[in-house]
């Protein structure tokens, strides 16, 4: 199978957002972590890629849970439940499995806000975007879930106060956990970058996109941790 990174569209979608990250970080900005998204089979396959495509977080972009959010000027606003990997250790590129579970401080709950104002059909483009990212909420992280164990974990996901979904499959559209976090570590070496311990990797969203409404609320809950949740402005 070819790596991701031999694919011209990702390579050149790369090149541009990593040097955006790096004028953020070179203009003082504080790096998070990373992003991941089209894992799920059927946007593997709509794409031509075969895993999921990665961008950045920056420690601005992070909006506290029960906060308000205005997406004013925004084109197309998306609500995106996914589970928040704590890196404890960095993690070099061709890591076996062992080490990459090692890796891994514990799991939380994360709504990531994106505003879907491009085509995502154009990969290179989409990636030069930093594929839609705007904000993420983040829970706290649960150490219990050390090595990436989603065991006995369920997921609720709540539109105005009402549970739209509950699921306890929580890699279905995503890719396997351990999987796609090693897939990070490779592409990032590629580019010259490492996946660095105290790191976040949002890990894509386990539901289709919830496009959202002014005046609405988004809620999250990993059970049996407490729900984290996102209000976004009414309209004025």
């Amino acid at each position: 199978m070819q790596p991701a990174w031999e694919d011209p569209r990702i390579k050149s979608g790369m090149e541009q957002q990593l040097r955006w990250r790096r004028e953020l970080l070179a203009a003082g900005g504080k790096p998070l972590g990373w992003k991941l998204a089209f894992g799920g089979p059927a946007a593997l396959e709509r794409l031509r890629i075969n895993a999921p495509l990665v961008g950045f977080l920056m420690a601005d972009a992070v909006a506290a849970s029960g906060s308000t959010v205005s997406f004013a000027g925004w084109k197309k606003p998306a609500a995106e439940p996914e589970l928040a990997v704590y890196m404890g250790k960095d993690l070099s590129s061709g890591a076996d499995r062992k080490s990459t579970t090692d890796a891994i401080a514990g799991l939380g709950a994360a709504i990531e806000l994106a505003d879907v104002d491009h085509p995502s059909d154009d990969v290179e483009g989409t990636l030069a975007r930093n594929i839609y990212q705007r904000h993420v909420i983040l829970g706290p992280c649960d150490a219990t879930r050390a090595g990436g164990n989603l065991s006995s974990l369920n997921a609720r996901v709540f539109r105005n106060g009402a549970e739209m979904a509950n699921t306890s499959d929580l890699q279905a559209l995503t890719g396997e956990l351990i999987t796609i976090v090693g897939h990070v570590a490779d592409l990032l070496a590629h580019f010259g970058e490492t996946l660095r311990a105290g790191q976040i990797i949002i890990a894509g969203s386990i539901t289709p996109p919830i496009w959202v409404n002014t005046g609405e609320s988004i809620g999250f809950q990993l059970e049996p941790q407490q729900p984290i949740f996102i209000n976004f402005a009414a309209a004025t």
